[in-house]
């Protein structure tokens, strides 16, 4: 929850001294269209993900980690959006909130790498 506060807190400072653009602790992140979410409830599916983070950009690649064992859900995933803008959005706008109960935690993501399953079947389409 600090880590949801303390992006909070940021916000509101850039939106005080209307800091924006490039000068924006977004900017770090302008490389990748990934960002973090954690707090997931486990009876969430990859459509529940699209659904809740397709309100702010066209998603890519949605990856909702599973135990390898179980198959259930570990409560955590990596959104990809087709441009890089709606990372902020999504960071800004659904971090800090509840669903089924439990505060989502969004975050950007730099250096992500898709599981090598997913790459595999990549390749295997092409």
């Amino acid at each position: 929850m600090n880590v949801i506060k303390e992006q909070q807190r940021i916000n509101q400072l850039e939106i005080d001294k209307q800091i924006g653009g490039d000068a924006s602790w977004h900017a770090a992140y302008a490389d990748s269209a990934y960002v973090y979410v954690g707090g997931l409830d486990p009876r969430l599916s990859e459509g529940d993900v699209i659904t809740i983070f397709s309100q702010y950009g066209e998603i890519v690649d949605v990856n909702l980690v599973r135990d390898k064992k179980t198959g259930k859900s570990m409560g955590f995933a990596f959104v990809c959006y087709e441009n890089q803008k709606s990372t902020i959005l999504a960071v800004d706008n659904i971090s800090g909130s509840k669903v089924l109960g439990k505060t989502l935690r969004v975050d950007h993501k730099t250096g992500y790498k898709p599981p090598e399953e997913e790459v595999e079947e990549e390749e295997e389409a092409k």
